[in-house]
């Protein structure tokens, strides 16, 4: 099982209720206390280190690190524009972290007056670690993940604005739990010439940080549906520079039968 997902305990019909959760609106969140110390790095400058590190779970979304605001270097920050607004949590201000040349924008905020039911956020800082070059830990995307890479000679066919783009039967599949399956294709078996370049990049706690192309077809641009992982991690080492598109964002075919798009409440990399 996982948390954010189906009968877990924060997903859509959760099977079960935590007694330490805090419900608001038909919404949970829960607190715990991290043994873990968490850094988080721009540059050459530490920005954050903390061995008293909050993990906050939230129905719905994946867990988040929340750091006592000691233990931020609350100097490299500058006070945004943004606010965004929480049911559960409250109203919430931004920061950039301002290193020389280097800015990460809007990678920091806090809930300066939390709601009543979330107590514990106040005075707490939490951090969008893909702005940053390096974190010492990231967020656990979920709880029990489970991946398994298989390679099979089932005949994958992907299909972007009705034109094919990619045709293997070499195809590795990687199942991940609460996610659909991936097929990850060798780069021969993709059309290169509806590849273009994005600077998008993406990270997951398990399988490392993607790199992204957009896919254009007929002049029209779709960002976000084409991956691949330069340097995985070991686990699944045999994905490594394979593409990958989004199956909720294409049309696929394997042994010839079109699939149906999946459903997925968060970033499905």
């Amino acid at each position: 099982m996982t948390l954010t997902l189906g009968t877990g305990p924060f997903g859509q019909t959760p099977a079960g209720v935590f007694n330490d959760a805090v419900a608001v609106d038909g919404r949970v969140i829960w607190w715990e206390d991290s043994p873990r110390r968490v850094r988080g790095i721009l540059g050459q400058e530490t920005v954050v280190d903390s061995r008293r590190v909050k993990l906050l779970h939230e129905s719905g979304l994946l867990p988040r690190w929340y750091f006592p605001r000691e233990d931020v270097r609350e100097d490299l920050l500058d006070a945004t524009d943004r606010h965004t607004h929480c049911p559960i949590k409250g109203d919430a201000s931004y920061f950039s972290v301002h290193l020389g040349d280097r800015v990460a924008e809007n990678a920091v905020w806090t809930y300066p007056k939390p709601l009543e039911g979330a107590p514990a956020l106040d005075g707490h800082l939490s951090f969008d670690f893909a702005a940053l070059e390096r974190a010492g830990h990231r967020p656990p995307a979920r709880s029990l993940p489970r991946l398994d890479v298989r390679a099979t000679s089932r005949r994958v066919r992907v299909s972007v604005a009705g034109r094919q783009v990619a045709d293997s039967t070499r195809a590795v599949v990687l199942f991940e739990t609460g996610l659909p399956p991936r097929w990850y294709l060798p780069r021969e078996d993709v059309d290169s010439s509806v590849l273009r370049p994005d600077e998008t990049t993406t990270a997951c706690a398990y399988k490392g940080t993607a790199s992204y192309y957009a896919v254009e077809v007929d002049g029209r641009v779709e960002k976000g549906i084409a991956w691949f992982y330069p340097e995985p991690e070991r686990e699944v080492a045999p994905i490594v520079d394979r593409i990958c598109f989004l199956d909720e964002g294409v049309d696929m075919e394997i042994d010839g039968e079109a699939q149906k798009r999946p459903v997925t409440p968060f970033s499905p990399r």
